[in-house]
């Protein structure tokens, strides 16, 4: 009984602590403009842009007009711009006309690559995002395209010195595809494309030559590897690169406008000249490219800052031209795929997913006060979840696409989720008319401080046993049900006892600690096959079934793992007595599985006959994933059931199920909607996950 008390406080304490961090690092660390995030939401085109150009590209007032023109064009291609950089420590995707004027003008601005983030973010700095800062931000945001003039690289005796941009290694393992200029003319070509082929990029020229530019000139006098005619090709070439999961970048190289090009040579030799003065004075690193561009910019008496705003100009025009192309294909596939099955009779889905949708509004203050009945100023982000939605959004981008039985009103709210959620089998989801879809609302204040939280959840009451017995075909047929706890539980009784009739298997998801408890009001639990709680939500359905659990509040927490494991195996023995397989979910410490021994293992195949049980369990520590990464946790838990689920269904063995399971959660936590858009079978392969460690699972028998 100690330990159990123990082990209940924990919980309460971790899962109030996890929400403050989590949101805390979200806001303070990384900051995503509410018009970025809405675009990338509906899929519609987003060109990510750096700041270095801003900040260390072109003195002022040049770096800020040319900041704001590029933008302008980005908009006029039907694009929505969002400039990278980072203020006070935090990177900010999107930033506003003031904050692009702030950057303009600070007098001591910071050049931010991979390797000066954690410092610049730790001491609260500002500076300009390089190639490859500006690779992983929009990454993170979920921009697949980003707008640049021209990418690092091996530069000059680098074969001794070893200087290369971070940028080449970079476009090795961040999946963006960067519109440029080719490389700059001072770096050493024909190592950076020797580079970039061993980092697995693919280069293509833009146009009808394959010659590969060099910044201010058309043909450095080498050539990529292919090429695209046009923005429709080059979006074909994105979206196959996407598709594959390769989880490498593409370098689309842009060739400068010919009128511009003439002032190539001449701009070529105050470059050498440049070069030759960055030896004398014994320039290195990063202050070498400002240099030489200020250099020549004074030798060529302005011409090579006019051939650079003109290049960028360029750039900017394709680049928008590939993101509106990319957006288009991706909605025509997303839109096939949904459509793909109208008027003939669509095929009995292998799994049916029964649960809620929520539309989530995050209202953060900009003050650490926030004053009632007045306006606050502040920002208001939107994001979609429901643990069902979740789940079935998961199962639909590995290749399961589930039938979703849910609901939403006939608002705008539930117009929103069908745009975001047609990539799904959404031919479940009823429409109702005087019904508003269920949205929850959270108001935080500039600590990322709850002060308040509003949910209007009513319309779950109505997936009721008569909607959902509309589907009583394509439910009993199916190899897997899942429901979650939003339901009613006269809804959940009722699938339930199909099961017993049609002897298929029911996954349950608790959702919350309240909600945990429906299925076990009655026999209904007996014909689960699944669930997958937390230990607060373990503990109540124990608790509803009579079991002795922890009560009132408890302050002394657990000194080992140990003891957490052996409190978690304890309260999974009473539920193991009728359900196949628990999945308890330890936030941080990973996940235990207890269920039948097979081998060593936990089996996670479906029972084909009942009889003596040998059980057992098995510990998976969390893969690491830091506070800065850490974006969103409200569906790490969906996505790993949800990967798990269809480890499940294509016959995998345990191990490989977790992992699959543990990649989905990282891919989650690190991306800013609950289901990372660019979840795929490929990207949560273990076998293709390269220099991860997987660490034995611990076993314990149990009695």
């Amino acid at each position: 009984m100690r330990i159990l008390k123990k082990v209940f406080q924990l919980i309460l304490k971790r899962e109030a602590g996890t929400y403050q961090n989590t949101v805390s690092t979200k806001d303070f660390l990384f900051k995503v403009h509410p018009t970025v995030s809405h675009a990338v939401e509906q899929n519609s085109p987003v060109v990510a842009l750096e700041s270095t150009i801003i900040t260390h590209g072109m003195p002022f007032p040049h770096n800020l007009s040319t900041a704001k023109e590029v933008e302008a064009i980005v908009r006029a291609e039907g694009a929505i711009p969002a400039t990278i950089g980072i203020i006070d420590g935090e990177i900010r995707v999107g930033l506003s006309s003031e904050e692009l004027d702030y950057l303009a003008q600070y007098k001591t601005p910071l050049k931010v690559s991979r390797r000066d983030l954690p410092y610049v973010i730790s001491k609260g700095l500002s500076g300009g995002t390089t190639v490859s800062a500006t690779m992983i931000a929009a990454h993170r945001a979920g921009i697949p395209v980003f707008v640049t003039g021209g990418i690092g690289g091996v530069h000059r005796d680098g074969q001794n010195s070893l200087d290369i941009s971070a940028d080449l290694t970079e476009l090795g393992r961040t999946p963006i595809a960067v519109i440029s200029a080719g490389v700059k003319s001072v770096l050493d070509i024909a190592r950076t494309l020797e580079f970039l082929e061993t980092q697995g990029v693919c280069v293509s020229t833009f146009g009808a030559s394959k010659n590969f530019p060099a910044f201010f000139t058309p043909n450095s006098g080498f050539t990529s590897a292919c090429n695209v005619h046009n923005p429709d090709e080059a979006a074909d070439l994105i979206a196959s690169a996407l598709s594959l999961g390769l989880q490498s970048g593409v370098l689309i190289a842009v060739p400068i406008p010919e009128e511009h090009a003439a002032v190539g040579h001449q701009i070529q030799e105050a470059i050498e000249t440049a070069l030759t003065a960055v030896s004398v004075q014994g320039i290195k690193g990063r202050d070498v490219t400002p240099f030489i561009l200020q250099k020549v910019s004074e030798l060529t008496q302005g011409k090579s800052l006019q051939a650079n705003i003109a290049l960028i100009h360029n750039n900017a025009k394709v680049g928008s031209q590939i993101a509106c192309a990319l957006s288009k294909q991706m909605s025509k596939k997303r839109t096939k795929s949904t459509s793909q099955d109208v008027g003939k009779p669509q095929k009995d889905s292998d799994v049916v997913i029964i649960g809620g949708i929520n539309v989530d509004f995050i209202a953060k203050g900009k003050t650490e006060t926030l004053h009632f009945g007045q306006t606050n100023p502040g920002s208001v982000c939107q994001s979609f979840g429901g643990v069902g939605r979740n789940i079935a959004d998961s199962l639909s981008r590995l290749d399961k696409r589930p039938l979703f039985i849910s609901v939403t009103g006939a608002d705008a709210n539930g117009d929103a989720v069908f745009n975001y959620c047609k990539h799904m089998n959404t031919s479940g989801v009823a429409r109702l008319e005087k019904q508003n879809t269920a949205t929850y609302c959270a108001v935080i204040n500039q600590n990322g401080e709850l002060t308040l939280g509003l949910g209007d959840m009513d319309i779950h009451k109505q997936i009721t046993e008569q909607y959902v017995s509309q589907f009583e075909k394509q439910i009993s047929s199916a190899k897997l049900v899942c429901l979650d706890g939003n339901l009613p539980a006269p809804t959940i009784n009722y699938v339930c006892n199909l099961a017993g009739k049609y002897n298929f298997n029911i996954w349950y998801e608790p959702t919350d600690t309240e909600k945990a408890c429906k299925p076990f009001l009655s026999d209904a639990w007996k014909y689960l096959s699944y669930s997958s709680p937390n230990m607060a939500e373990l503990c109540m359905m124990n608790k509803t079934l009579g079991h002795t659990v922890p009560e009132g509040n408890f302050y002394l927490l657990p000194s080992t793992l140990d003891e957490i494991l052996r409190v978690a195996v304890a309260l999974s023995r009473p539920l193991l007595e009728n359900l196949h397989c628990l999945v308890v979910t330890l936030g941080p410490y990973g996940v235990l599985l207890c269920g039948d021994h097979n081998a060593g293992s936990v089996d996670l195949q479906p029972r084909k006959q009942k009889g003596k049980r040998q059980l057992c369990a098995l510990h998976y520590p969390a893969l690491a994933v830091s506070p800065e990464e850490t974006m969103n946790v409200s569906g790490a838990g969906d996505s790993f059931a949800g990967a798990l689920m269809a480890g499940i269904l294509q016959g995998k063995d345990t191990d490989s199920c977790v992992r699959m399971g543990l990649l989905a959660a990282r891919m989650s936590l690190t991306s800013p909607h609950p289901i990372a858009p660019v979840l795929t079978l490929d990207s949560i392969d273990p076998n293709k996950t390269q220099g991860q460690n997987w660490p034995t699972p611990h076993f314990v028998r149990v009695d």
